[in-house]
């Protein structure tokens, strides 16, 4: 009998294929004994993680053409996990004071770090890290014990692979024409093997908590990236049912790929435009791929997390300059750095807070230290909009003085290149995020100010419905369409139409297909959102009349729950 277990989508598509039970060689060891050559134990352990890094760089060249730059990436940061000078210590020191053996040193003191990470409740970017110290930890014990690790690349038959956590080695194996599906027990959407699985368009459910226990090795799965779905073992009409619904898609996918280079228009002929939410400038390709408008969101944070070190003016100039060219004189909206909260950097510690996304973070950081900080990323970005059009927004603005505040720094580094360079600047916008309440309450004061906003609705939700997006537990209440919160981003959109400001959107909601016709019926200009959703907004836009939409916005606004308006917008739309 067929069982239904429900999870969290995290790449789109449809998979039906047999079990492939991704399951690991025995890493148990006496944990009892004791090492009497503490040099030659230590010797082991030196040599076991040589061979993951040599192992690791073979696997990174195998995966060259699958995968994307920041994809392979993903194994530079494991080499260096492996070369950490303070993890080989402590593996070192508990060696030598314990007399431990290689194998309870390296087990202990990766678990230890492991934990650490995980333990960080209010940052999930680096809670997700915690899996790549398990990932190297697995790896290098395997070494250690001279066992093989599962041949995820020598898989030559259709499988769904079913698994309670995937690293990013474990993705970067894959060869799509074989893997119809991936299901895990653990993992988010932003998990770099769920990022990994949807560069390579394989279809993938993640976080369905118990799947491994649920399926055999060999049994049928269906796995549904589209809506979260598992079923295991199922029945022959359900089978016929999925392999339906997948040959639809794929053939939707088709449909949407015709409208690349097409307009984005309503049925009514009105037009908006759809631009992409990228990390790097190497992320621009898929944008341009997927026929998008402009970048509508380029999170320069990523910069500073990807390095070492504080990025330097002309290592900033270098990455905004390459995405300005990438996309061939479409516009490039780029976020000022946006650290604090889930974004951490190693170096540059910022002070432990009760409540971090309420704290020392994002614009907050920059004006507290402008010359170190916040003028090398302006000038940086001045200076790449002579290669082509940047606008400029500022994140988590909350005040009048705040935003006055960082528009005088901006004006001050304009005042300063001109000097050497005339007339730089004068073709870049200046925008600011709506994400805290304040701002959106008082947005027709902030429109007077800037050319344009840009709705983060992520962190608006969050903030108006007092839930950490994070948090499991409060989840019910991510409520992008909750009546009172529709009131206040039409509030926003028609305070910045009064002003003449643009009204762009760039978090979650402006991908979502039961939000867009409603958006659209406020006069939302821009919709940014991932590459992969751009084609099929578009696609559904151009369905959409705005007067009926507008009219749908109005009984919205009408209805007392976010479940009467979802029931209206799909009957409306004819949607399941």
């Amino acid at each position: 009998m067929s069982k239904d277990v429900k999870g969290i989508a995290a790449s789109d598509g449809i998979g039906i294929a047999p079990a492939y039970l991704l399951v690991d060689p025995d890493l148990s060891y006496d944990k009892n004994k004791k090492s009497t050559d503490t040099d030659a134990e230590y010797a082991r352990v030196k040599k076991a993680f040589d061979d993951s890094i040599a192992e690791l760089k073979q696997i990174k060249e195998n995966a060259k053409g699958r995968l994307g730059d920041d994809e392979l990436e993903v194994f530079d940061a494991h080499m260096t996990i492996l070369s950490d000078p303070e993890m080989l210590g402590q593996i070192k020191d508990k060696i030598a004071n314990d007399h431990a053996t290689a194998e309870a040193a390296v087990d202990e003191v990766t678990t230890n770090f492991a934990d650490m990470l995980a333990a960080m409740k209010d940052n999930k970017y680096m809670q997700e890290r915690a899996a790549d110290v398990k990932d190297v930890a697995k790896r290098a014990m395997s070494h250690l014990m001279g066992k093989t690790l599962p041949n995820i690349a020598g898989i030559d038959k259709p499988v769904v692979i079913v698994a309670h956590e995937i690293t990013p080695s474990d993705t970067s194996q894959m060869d799509a024409k074989f893997v119809k599906g991936i299901v895990t027990d653990l993992g988010g959407r932003t998990s770099h093997a769920a990022i990994m699985s949807r560069t390579l368009r394989i279809p993938a459910v993640v976080g369905a908590e118990d799947i491994t226990k649920q399926a055999k090795m060999d049994q049928t799965i269906i796995a549904d990236g589209l809506h979260g779905d598992i079923i295991v073992d199922p029945s022959e009409d359900q089978v016929n049912e999925y392999k339906q619904k997948a040959a639809d898609f794929e053939k939707e996918r088709a449909e949407w790929a015709q409208l690349v280079d097409a307009p984005s228009v309503s049925k009514d002929g009105k037009h908006f435009e759809i631009a992409a939410n990228i990390g790097t400038p190497d992320d621009v390709a898929d944008a341009v791929k997927q026929g998008a408008d402009g970048v509508g969101l380029f999170r320069s944070e990523f910069l500073y997390m990807g390095s070492d070190h504080l990025p330097t003016e002309d290592e900033q100039f270098e990455a905004y300059k390459k995405a300005v060219v990438g996309m061939k004189g479409k516009p490039v909206v780029v976020r000022t750095l946006d650290i604090g909260g889930d974004k951490p950097l190693t170096y540059m510690p910022l002070p432990k807070e009760m409540n971090p996304f309420l704290g020392y973070r994002a614009i907050r950081i920059s004006l507290h230290d402008p010359e170190k900080i916040f003028k090398p990323q302006l000038r940086a970005l001045l200076r790449a909009s002579e290669f082509g059009p940047i606008s400029i927004m500022f994140p988590m603005i909350g005040t009048l003085a705040e935003l006055r505040a960082a528009k005088k720094v901006y004006n001050e580094c304009v005042e300063e290149l001109q000097k050497d360079h005339p007339g730089i600047g004068k073709n870049v916008k200046i925008g600011m995020m709506i994400e805290v309440p304040l701002a959106a309450i008082n947005a027709d004061k902030m429109a007077e100010e800037v050319d344009f906003f840009s709705i983060g609705t992520n962190d608006l939700i969050q903030y108006n419905f007092a839930a950490d997006r994070g948090n499991d537990s409060v989840s019910y209440l991510y409520q992008p369409l909750n009546p009172a919160f529709l009131g206040l981003i039409k509030h926003v959109i028609y305070a910045a139409h009064r002003h003449n400001t643009k009204a762009a959107m760039c978090g979650e909601m402006a991908g979502d297909e039961l939000a867009l016709p409603l958006l659209m019926g406020m006069g939302l200009d821009e919709y940014s959102m991932s590459a992969s959703s751009i084609l099929r907004t578009r696609n559904m836009m151009k369905d959409l009349d705005t007067k009926q939409c507008a009219d749908l916005v109005e009984k919205a606004l009408k209805l007392d729950t976010v479940e009467e308006v979802q029931d209206l917008v799909k009957k409306t739309l004819n949607l399941k």
